[in-house]
């Protein structure tokens, strides 16, 4: 089976093209914003032109534009090629990075805008052992983290503890999607944003809440 996998939820703009567990051709650039420009010619450029039996695509926690153009790109792939599309949890597959080669418990901590960050516990078989949060350093000075710190906010995190972390600073990487178990797998590739958008519906600027009125 051919897999393309598509990873658009952070800074990183990453593609990979598999046979089987084999990646056969990639791409990954650090772009910071642009996702929206540079993903189909990645992928375009791909052998075949990244045309894949099943994609996998990454559903965050992280960029809300970032997550949404690449399930977007997913979709309309698996509409014109006939191929399943999955999405994944973008902390798993930073996690599963962040463990080889030796199976490890890890903390990921990756930036999350408004100076949180998105945090997460895994075991050392890779099953998430908390929900995705979005916290402020002095709310993830207060919890329980694995020794090993991965994620691009790993050594920012580290410095909040006394203990000595093993920090493994990095971004995720689609040619790391080989790794996730089809557990972490969902045939609902649909946003894990993890916090409340930052934007404001139009309709609710112009109508706002009565007094008294719950909030979400």
């Amino acid at each position: 089976m051919r897999v393309l996998a598509i990873e658009t939820a952070s800074e990183a703009c990453s593609v990979a093209l598999f046979e089987g567990s084999d990646c056969i051709a990639h791409d990954h650039q650090v772009l910071g914003r642009g996702h929206a420009e540079a993903l189909v010619p990645m992928i375009a450029a791909l052998p075949d032109k990244g045309r894949a039996d099943r994609i996998l695509v990454s559903l965050g926690p992280g960029s809300f534009t970032g997550v949404r153009i690449g399930i977007a790109a997913a979709r309309a792939l698996g509409f014109a090629w006939g191929a399943e599309v999955l999405g994944y949890p973008t902390l798993a597959l930073v996690a599963m990075h962040g463990k080889q080669p030796e199976p490890s418990a890890v903390t990921v901590c990756m930036h999350g805008g408004h100076g949180e960050w998105f945090v997460q516990n895994f075991s050392a078989s890779g099953n998430p052992q908390s929900d995705a949060r979005s916290l402020r350093p002095d709310q993830i000075a207060t919890k329980d983290v694995h020794p090993i710190l991965v994620g691009n906010r790993a050594k920012e995190c580290s410095e909040l503890f006394r203990e000595e972390r093993v920090v493994l600073d990095m971004l995720p990487d689609a040619r790391k999607a080989h790794l996730l178990h089809e557990t972490r797998l969902t045939r609902d590739p649909t946003p894990m944003y993890g916090r409340a958008p930052d934007a404001v519906p139009q309709n609710r600027k112009q109508n706002p809440s009565p007094q008294g009125e719950a909030k979400t």
